[in-house]
């Protein structure tokens, strides 16, 4: 038996990587505060809000299978957002310039009153940057949707020289973290197949749920 995917964001290059493997799916966003708690760290600010997204769209979907994630960007503790405008998009660029970053990119799935979730951690390093890259940079559009001001997929994979962990969580979605919290929740996964699981095989490696 199969089972509508509907994926709690209106990213486009979420939507792009689940087209890439095969599932087929629906949008339907989650409107949602995405302030930081006082004193919240950025890993569990990320898990919090996917599991909050998942939540919010399954309330309405009940008898759907919800994907959400959030990806944040970190350099020194702190939190890059996507940049008001062009001087925060140039400001987030030079601090990341010639250095390594974190990238939280956290997942959650709800399906029949469930919510299981995950993070991934990926460290990204940019290369030196000039002030002319940075204005050029900026100049395409594309770091003023991005998290940290800049996008992976496109003109900003010429700025960075590594990537130490999943790539396409950089993207915005960790699709290996995705498909074992699918089958926590009882759907499994086979090369763009999406089904529910007989009883007995809902099982998969034990992911920790966050603390409360």
């Amino acid at each position: 038996m199969s089972t509508p995917i509907i994926l709690a964001s209106a990213s486009p290059r979420r939507r792009e990587l689940l087209t890439l493997i095969g599932i087929a799916h629906a949008v339907s966003p989650a409107d949602i505060d995405e302030t930081p708690l006082p004193g919240e760290l950025p890993e569990p600010h990320a898990e919090r809000l996917a599991r909050e997204k998942a939540s919010v769209v399954a309330s309405r979907e009940p008898n759907a299978t919800i994907v959400a994630a959030d990806t944040i960007v970190v350099v020194d503790g702190d939190i890059l957002g996507k940049p008001r405008d062009a001087a925060e998009a140039a400001l987030m660029l030079r601090r990341l310039s010639g250095r390594s970053h974190i990238v939280y990119t956290a997942v959650a799935v709800a399906r029949g009153g469930a919510v299981v979730s995950g993070v991934e951690t990926v460290g990204v390093t940019f290369r030196e940057l000039t002030a002319d890259d940075i204005d050029a940079y900026i100049a395409t559009g594309e770091p003023m949707d991005k998290a940290g001001a800049y996008g992976i997929q496109g003109f900003g994979a010429t700025v960075v020289t590594r990537v130490d962990g999943d790539y396409f969580a950089v993207m915005g979605l960790a699709l290996g973290l995705m498909v074992r919290l699918l089958a926590r929740v009882g759907v499994r996964y086979r090369f763009g197949d999406v089904m529910v699981a007989p009883a007995r095989s809902r099982t998969g490696p034990a992911i920790p749920e966050p603390s409360p």
